[in-house]
């Protein structure tokens, strides 16, 4: 794939064979899904980009919109909103009117995988999609990676080394991007296990999105 890669994947997208016999089986099973690539959702001038890992299957890949859904979904939009990053009501749906401000949300991958699990292959066949994502963002001052696997792409599509940010919950690293320099922030995964589990907590969430928060106003 070339330096030219649109930032979103078309909806027949082959380059996974995998993904695709299994958004093509779960088609169907169930015709009335988006089970497709699912793109990029927010604000084309946005100073932050929420990167997750990729599309729930009863998630995203049913709504055919980010983090819409599911309970990942459900916290997610809570802590944008509560922190002046969307305008209208978030309603699981994605004809509710919510719109972001200032954010956008992707995946670095954007096909549904088996049991939520992208295989490297996969991640780097549809990196050229996030780093366009990422170019293609104007005036993009901060980047929230959830989850590890989400850091480590977000780097590599950056063309950095893992060596130049470790990931951790609310850990911070200052980065060069393709439009200026980029600060990385980091959190635990959203997710329904993680919150279950308390590995992540709401406070915990805030703390990060209060931190990107000043960040930005601080700017």
């Amino acid at each position: 794939m070339s330096a030219a890669c649109p930032a979103e994947a078309p909806l027949d997208c082959p380059l996974c064979p995998r993904l695709v016999a299994f958004r093509e089986a779960t088609a169907r099973d169930h015709p009335d899904w988006h089970n497709a690539p699912v793109e990029s959702f927010g604000d084309p001038q946005a100073r932050l980009l929420v990167v997750g890992l990729a599309p729930g299957l009863r998630g995203a890949n049913r709504t055919g919109r980010p983090f819409t859904g599911d309970w990942a979904g459900d916290l997610l939009y809570a802590t944008l909103g509560k922190f002046g990053f969307t305008r209208g009501t978030y309603d699981s749906r994605p004809d509710d009117g919510l719109t972001l401000v200032d954010a956008m949300i992707t995946n670095a991958v954007r096909c549904v995988p088996p049991e939520n699990k992208p295989v490297g292959a996969e991640a780097n066949a549809c990196r050229p999609f996030l780093t366009s994502r990422i170019a293609a963002l104007p005036r993009l001052q901060a980047v929230l990676c959830l989850g590890k696997i989400s850091h480590d792409n977000t780097l590599r599509a950056l063309g950095h080394k893992m060596k130049d940010a470790t990931f951790g919950h609310g850990a911070q690293a200052r980065l060069d991007g393709p439009n200026g320099p980029l600060q990385l922030f980091d959190s635990y995964h959203c997710s329904r296990y993680n919150t279950n589990t308390g590995r992540l907590t709401e406070a915990m969430f805030d703390s990060v999105f209060a931190d990107i928060r000043a960040y930005l106003d601080a700017g």
